[in-house]
């Protein structure tokens, strides 16, 4: 069993990047220290963590803005802080825009990859008591049909250029592990959802456009299937692997919660209506369908035995307890939300960090 010291997160900043720097420093035995490595994208706020800034800044905690594409600062890191560990959050990841703008999904999720493989090549000479974790998709995999599951030995098969850049970066990183024999896990998961996720997620976005009355878009029919984990449960998921994960090994993680999207945005109508007091129905009338996105897969569906065999991990937060854990963090976040929307983090992150152009959607 690992021991991890010093672990790089790359992608700190963001949805699930943050909620595992909380989760290891206030859920898990961990002792050690962590440095997030984010370019702070659109989508990466460190907002997210100023309670871990309070609590864990410059003791146990060291936020470093640093794009995954520069190699030398990249290396540089590793050997200022002595990293043992490499938990690989950061990546371009929503669909949507890779469609329309795919050059960054590959700078970032292949180039960004390569970088941090080679730094840890270099760094890493001889040792035994490191490891690499790579955090991937189950989008690799491609489409599936009424029944079936993905396996950690399905065949690639990805439709968008999202879920190539993720391919690519995967046969990377077992690339180093068969021809330089750095130590490697990689994890597939299915969707997450929870709190501090960027508003453009469906989820999200639905839960934000019901509190403002607006549509609640759903792509074509919508019974494309998604399988939904909490994203606490997937944190769990990763450190099990961090500690206790097979070298060389892929394991996939998955809810054990298919939805199809039409069935979910319902769902979050349902709750809603309830935590709001609403009539039943309210919400519902709100629903748009709207043109399906091109290459848009049908269905999704994560076996994830191996982790519950050999790392004896499993779910532990029911979907509907999650749904209605993540609706209560947005309707008692409005500065949060309003902060995204205004660009006062982005001003926020401007003070601190200094200026690099985005544009918010």
């Amino acid at each position: 069993m690992r021991t991890p010291k010093n672990i790089l997160v790359t992608g700190g900043a963001g949805f699930i990047g943050s909620n595992f720097i909380r989760y290891i420093l206030k859920k898990s035995e961990f002792d050690g220290t962590i440095v997030n490595v984010d370019k702070l994208t659109y989508a990466g706020n460190p907002l997210n963590l100023v309670d871990i800034e309070e609590e864990y800044g410059n003791k146990r905690y060291f936020f470093e803005k640093i794009d995954i594409c520069d190699y030398e600062k990249i290396k540089e890191t590793f050997k200022r802080y002595s990293i043992d560990t490499v938990t690989h959050f950061a990546a371009e990841s929503h669909v949507d825009r890779s469609i329309f703008g795919p050059r960054d999904f590959v700078d970032t999720n292949i180039t960004g990859t390569f970088n941090l493989l080679e730094a840890a090549r270099e760094c890493w000479v001889g040792r035994e008591d490191v490891l690499f974790h790579h955090v991937s998709t189950d989008e690799v995999y491609g489409s599936l049909g009424e029944k079936g599951y993905f396996y950690e030995k399905t065949a690639y098969d990805p439709h968008s250029p999202y879920a190539a850049s993720k391919a690519s970066s995967d046969h990377l990183v077992k690339a180093y592990y068969h021809t330089y024999g750095i130590p490697i896990t990689i994890s597939n998961c299915s969707n997450n959802y929870g709190p501090y996720q960027f508003p453009e997620k469906v989820i999200p976005l639905m839960i934000i456009n019901m509190m403002e009355e607006k549509p609640l878009p759903v792509y074509g029919d919508g019974k494309n299937i998604r399988d939904w984990l909490f994203v606490e449960d997937h944190c769990n998921a990763v450190w099990l692997i961090l500690k206790k994960g097979k070298s060389g090994e892929t394991y996939n993680i998955g809810g054990d919660n298919e939805w199809q999207n039409i069935r979910l945005v319902e769902l979050l109508c349902e709750r809603m209506d309830v935590i709001k007091n609403k009539k039943k129905g309210y919400y519902q009338k709100h629903i748009t369908f709207v043109k399906d996105r091109p290459g848009h897969d049908r269905r999704y569906a994560i076996n994830c035995d191996k982790i519950k065999s050999e790392l004896k991990w499993k779910p532990m937060v029911g979907f509907k307890d999650g749904i209605d854990t993540t609706i209560y963090w947005y309707t008692n976040n409005n500065k949060w939300i309003e902060d995204i929307k205004s660009g006062i983090y982005r001003k926020w992150i401007e003070l601190n960090y200094g200026k690099r152009e985005v544009s918010l959607k």
